[in-house]
């Protein structure tokens, strides 16, 4: 019994990081790039420089057209890092463009926001709903009392916490758990 499972963990082993490096060599299809842009990047391999400007003219106007009828985005990495801090805390779907494929190590993921408090409400339970100078609000979840109540251009830190979950720290009191809500 030992020797069938030493041998099957060994042809584990064996295939394993093949089966991995030859996932690695395969485009995924949202890795592909737009046939407009690919369009653009060969003609860099024509010769004739009469040639390679015409299809240089042509495409350059076919990647504009994509972009006027919004079948193509072009958008630059402080774009996606704006993107990202306003989403903070939504629950999306992870979309690549944005840096979350499958298999991604995301270094410019968002695990905290800070900005200051637009506004603040209790509601019926004792629980804040504060409202950030940044357009979001965010909901206590948790009965922990604030010693002092939230008020318009107090500091505000909300950090990523364990299992999804987003703690707010109000003016340097002790976090309470929060969820965004817009």
């Amino acid at each position: 019994m030992r020797r069938g499972f030493a041998a099957a963990l060994t042809a584990a082993l064996l295939v394993g990081p093949l089966g991995g490096a030859a996932a690695k060599e395969k485009p995924q299809p949202s890795q592909q790039r737009p046939e407009a842009f690919e369009a653009l990047v060969r003609c860099r391999a024509i010769a004739d420089d009469k040639a390679r400007l015409q299809c240089f003219d042509s495409a350059a106007q076919n990647l504009q057209q994509a972009a006027e009828r919004k079948e193509l985005v072009v958008i630059d990495r402080k774009q996606i890092r704006e993107t990202k801090r306003s989403l903070f805390g939504l629950d999306l779907p992870r979309l690549s463009i944005f840096g979350g494929g499958d298999g991604d190590n995301d270094e410019e993921a968002v695990t905290s926001i800070e900005s200051t408090v637009a506004g603040a409400v209790q509601d019926g339970n004792g629980r804040w709903i504060v409202k950030l100078a940044d357009g979001s609000t965010w909901a206590q979840t948790d009965n922990e009392p604030l010693a002092l109540r939230p008020r318009a251009g107090q500091k505000i830190k909300v950090r990523r916490a364990a299992l999804g979950s987003y703690t707010m720290n109000v003016n340097g009191q002790p976090a309470i758990r929060v969820k965004r809500q817009l």
